[in-house]
């Protein structure tokens, strides 16, 4: 089974930017422990930008394209650095992988990231993959890492779609303000009713939301390729999606539209 995970910055960093040691450690032994069992995984992290905002000491994301460039610089190392010395306790050996649009959009260079990545998983290694947030302009910007999770998983021809976040699934209304909202465990197909039940943006320090989540599942369910948004707070939940018994919302992939 060919998974694809994507780890929000509100799973990794605390508000302050600073990693969530605990978070981040359970996640790499989870991660681990399933690969062990014989999944092949990709991992499509967030994390650069709230990470460099703690190792800058800044109080806000940044919003200035320089800024946020540099604060991913700055933050990429740490998160590398994190992911190779938790995963390496466990033996397994981690790659970065940083993305434009351009690598996606463009034929050649799309072909060369999917020959790349299926050489890292012939070879056992874990592959990380990031948007390259020190390079990205808003013409050439993926965006969000939702979108860009969704992208890796079709072009890799992935089983499943794993989106960890801070938020327990897609609900029938906002349960930040509506306490009869109710969790939708099963969606079909996306439909504009669907669509509708979307939010706004996410966490401070993050930059997708409900809307993101659901444009990541028409791209990987219109390649035929399962999705979940679950709750990332606890990683073990991972061994809950593949048993089918989490909590959370499932979207069924469905080929050929």
């Amino acid at each position: 089974m060919r998974i694809v995970i994507k780890i929000g910055t509100s799973t990794l960093a605390y508000s302050t930017g600073h990693v969530n040691v605990r978070h981040i450690e359970k996640f790499c032994k989870v991660v681990s422990d399933i690969k062990n069992s014989g999944e092949e995984v990709i991992i499509v992290s967030s994390g650069a930008v709230g990470m460099g905002m703690g190792k800058l000491f800044l109080k806000e994301r940044p919003t200035e394209t320089t800024m946020k460039q540099a604060a991913a610089a700055v933050g990429q190392c740490e998160l590398m650095y994190t992911y190779d010395r938790l995963f390496g306790e466990y033996n397994h050996t981690v790659a970065q992988m940083l993305l434009t649009a351009a690598n996606l959009t463009d034929e050649a260079q799309h072909a060369n990231f999917i020959g790349t990545l299926g050489k890292l998983l012939e070879l056992g290694v874990i592959p990380i993959i990031n948007e390259n947030d020190t390079v990205a302009t808003k013409e050439l910007t993926i965006g969000d890492n939702d979108t860009l999770a969704a992208i890796v998983a079709e072009s890799v021809g992935a089983d499943l779609l794993v989106l960890l976040s801070d938020i327990d699934g897609l609900y029938s209304a906002d349960p930040r303000t509506d306490p009869t909202a109710e969790l939708i465990s099963v969606v079909e197909r996306v439909t504009p009713e669907i669509e509708a039940l979307a939010g706004g943006r996410g966490s401070a320090v993050g930059t997708g939301g409900m809307i993101t989540k659901l444009e990541a599942a028409k791209i990987a369910t219109g390649a035929g390729c399962d999705m979940v948004i679950a709750n990332g707070k606890d990683p073990a939940i991972l061994y809950d999606i593949l048993d089918g018994t989490f909590t959370g919302t499932k979207f069924i992939g469905r080929k050929n539209g």
